[in-house]
């Protein structure tokens, strides 16, 4: 039965007609006639399967993209059309699965499509948090959090009905596993395993997303990442870690068990790609399990080393997480004498300190057991790699220089274009054909279509329809008017220093200075931000209260606000993206060099024909390389720079302000009066004094150099038709970016599926 029937007889069940279904009435039938298509699906198969273990997976609405995966989502769409009904608007009814957070979360999301789409016998292994991150409420000039519940009766979790039993220190838990079914295009389906407890209680949720840390009973799966600022904090990440490994580890062991495979050869059946440091206790803890089912402890160590690879997905000496030996010996008692174990044998092997497992002061560096007892380790983009090669974990290269290899993020072209630009695919469709879609390097094509001036109209006829739905999306969801004519400058990931959102703050300020002092631009700009700040992060939260104290300065300001427009998102989450990527026209990638590991929002705009304006950072070099200087705005220090900088202890932001009032008159407006009145004046000054005396990721370094890069791309915006050169070099180079490639390199190179 194709789906147009299926669903029709889902209708027909439900007892109402398409002609008097309601739009909630069309969500529950597409989606339960798309749930049961996808539990139909036959798994994909192969001796070695891949477990793909991270903390997160930004998955986002699943309704499109299933369909898409299906094979029916024109089909769908247009049944819908016939009565008068639009995908988009049915598919608001679906809650957005809270189970990630930024880009690490949702490129786990994009492999797990990718690792479907190409037949790969691999599965997700996550936690299933009630409660999300949190929800952002922008409200007073500033963030708060509150929960954010996402499970509904209509669900895509299926209910196993298996349980693990997982060994805390004191006390046990039965961990209860939930799958969501993970369409490929081939036909056959893949898994996300997500792991929860029956004994979580959403009511002890109070005053916004405070609970009791302690009580991991009621509150472990309740929140990705609890805030840490105490010890009952980093201890439930423990908790969560611990309980997240453990339930995985024994999921393995019973497929395997299920499958014929032999432990004692257990690398021959299983892959592990252990996602950032988070599941690191994996590798203790298959040893744990090795050893009670008969191997020796060299044998136990042997298999867990040939299954097991790391992903490293940061160099910030905060994201490499460390936890002290008590906290494991408190949460997880059985790994601790494997671990010390573990520490041990690498001493063995070097007597260099850098790379000890637990180091002086008894804490366990969780990337150092990746390193020493796995097989491979990737950074996530050329110049990431080297710098872990070279600077960060050198010693470890030099230790185990056959391990280190570099796979580029990628990302799901079916959900960052099929889904999230039909307009747009449509168009490369009719230009190039649909070969594109199997084989993302096809894109290339589009370049012999370079000089076609009737296609480069309607390439920006597409962007600006899509700039007047997001303006129409602002309207209805924020009451908020934006200019769709104007120039759409955004920049949306996770609110953090090194990712700068407050050097494009004090664009803001110069841009508002520049117009109150006559000087107008020839078109007005939108700077859209979106981001999310850590609860105790008070730096990121101190920036988002400046963003929004100018937005309200500059809309309330007759001279500017016909020219200048700010405009932060609340809450953005995957179904923002989806409708800001395809609208934007310059796209912010301006993390200071040498610190964002590769980026995959970067990507996401490429591929959408936004223009990059951004720093030689992660993925944005293999872009500049690709689509050449002139179709991408790069400005500010190399990353070699920025590391002697750091080394030489010699960067000052108060001397840079001393020498150059232009920088300092920037800094200082902070301080403006207005600000401080229509503000909270202790976050600004805070704010203040951390960018004018400390500015730890060189703000302030690359500022000036930035401003020049923006105005020179606002400049060429107003030649369209140069500009829509620009825009199509960005799509037809965007192919070697799909998480396809990214995942067929994985396994060539370090699953062997």
């Amino acid at each position: 039965m194709k789906m147009k029937e299926m669903i029709l007889s889902k209708l027909e069940a439900m007892e109402t007609s398409p002609e008097k279904a309601s739009r909630e009435d069309w969500y529950a039938a597409v989606f339960s006639c798309t749930r049961d298509a996808v539990a139909k699906l036959p798994k994909n198969e192969g001796k070695r399967k891949l477990y793909y273990v991270s903390a997160e997976f930004l998955i986002g609405k699943l309704l499109s993209n299933n369909l898409i995966n299906l094979g029916c989502f024109d089909e769908v769409r247009a049944l819908l059309r016939e009565y008068g009904q639009e995908l988009e608007q049915i598919e608001e009814c679906e809650n957005e699965p809270s189970l990630g957070n930024g880009g690490l979360g949702r490129l786990a999301a994009c492999f797990l499509d990718s690792i479907a789409n190409l037949g790969l016998c691999g599965d997700g292994a996550g936690l299933n948090y009630h409660e999300g991150l949190f929800y952002q409420k922008l409200a007073d000039l500033r963030q708060y959090e509150y929960p954010n519940p996402w499970m509904t009766p209509e669900t895509w979790l299926e209910d196993t009905g298996t349980y693990f039993t997982v060994p805390f220190g004191g006390f046990d838990v039965r961990a209860h596993l939930y799958d969501i079914g993970v369409p490929g295009e081939n036909g056959r389906r893949n898994t996300l395993h997500l792991f929860d407890l029956d004994t979580i209680d959403e009511s002890i949720v109070h005053d916004g997303i405070a609970f009791d840390k302690s009580d991991v009973v009621r509150g472990l799966t309740l929140f990705l990442y609890p805030d840490d600022s105490d010890e009952a904090g980093r201890l439930l990440r423990v908790y969560q870690q611990y309980f997240l490994v453990s339930a995985t580890a024994q999921l393995i062991l019973r497929e395997l068990e299920v499958r014929g495979g032999d432990v004692k050869h257990l690398h021959e059946y299983v892959a592990v790609q252990i996602n950032d440091t988070h599941p690191t206790m994996i590798i203790p803890e298959l040893i744990r399990l090795l050893l009670e089912r008969g191997l020796t402890m060299d044998e136990a160590v042997e298999e867990v080393s040939l299954t097991c690879a790391y992903t490293n997905h940061t160099i910030l000496a905060e994201a490499l997480e460390t936890w002290p030996f008590d906290y494991i010996l408190r949460v997880a008692p059985g790994i601790a004498p494997i671990i010390e174990e573990l520490h041990r044998r690498a001493l063995e092997r070097t007597t260099d300190a850098r790379v000890a497992i637990v180091d002086a002061n008894r804490r366990v560096h969780m990337a150092h057991i990746d390193i020493h007892f796995g097989y491979s380790v990737n950074g996530v983009a050329a110049l990431h790699t080297e710098i872990l090669k070279n600077s960060e974990l050198r010693p470890f290269y030099e230790l185990y220089p056959e391990k280190f290899n570099n796979k580029t993020n990628g990302i799901t072209f079916r959900r960052w274009l099929v889904h999230c630009n039909p307009e747009l695919t449509a168009l490369i469709d009719e230009t190039i054909g649909k070969s594109w879609r199997k084989d993302a390097a096809q894109l290339e094509k589009l370049l012999a279509h370079a000089d076609d001036k009737a296609l480069l109209q309607k390439l920006l006829d597409v962007k600006a329809e899509e700039k007047r739905r997001l303006a129409r999306t602002f309207r209805e969801r924020m009451s908020l008017d934006i200019d769709p004519g104007s120039v759409y400058d955004i920049q949306v990931k996770r609110l953090h220093e090194y990712k700068r959102q407050q050097m494009n703050a004090l664009y803001a300020v110069y841009k508002y200075l520049e117009i109150k002092s006559g000087r107008i631009p020839a078109r007005p700009i939108t700077m859209i931000f979106g981001a999310k700040a850590a609860p105790a992060y008070t730096t990121a939260k101190d920036i988002i209260h400046l963003i929004l104290c100018l937005a309200r300065l500059v809309g309330e300001d007759p001279d500017t606000r016909d020219h200048l427009r700010i405009v932060m998102v609340e809450n953005y989450n995957v179904t923002w993206a989806g409708q800001l990527i395809p609208a934007c026209d310059i796209s912010e990638q301006i993390s200071l060099a040498s610190k964002e590991a590769s980026g995959t929002g970067n990507m996401k705009f490429m591929l959408n024909g936004a223009v990059t304006l951004g720093t030689r950072d992660g993925a944005n070099v293999e872009i500049a390389d690709l689509v050449g200087e002139e179709n991408i705005y790069t400005f500010g220090k190399s990353s070699d720079e920025v590391i002697r900088l750091y080394a030489e202890h010699s960067y000052s932001p108060e001397a840079l302000c001393a020498g150059d009032p232009e920088l300092m008159r920037l800094v200082d407006f902070i301080l403006d009066k207005r600000l401080l009145c229509m503000g909270d004046p202790v976050a600004l000054v805070r704010l203040y004094k951390e960018i004018a005396f400390k500015d730890w990721f060189m703000a302030l370094g690359d500022l000036k150099d930035y401003i020049a890069a923006k105005e020179r791309a606002l400049r060429d915006y107003e030649d369209r038709e140069a500009w829509a050169k620009k825009m199509l070099v960005n799509i037809a180079k965007a192919g070697f970016f799909s998480s396809d490639r990214t995942i067929a390199e994985y396994d060539r190179d370090i699953w062997h599926l």
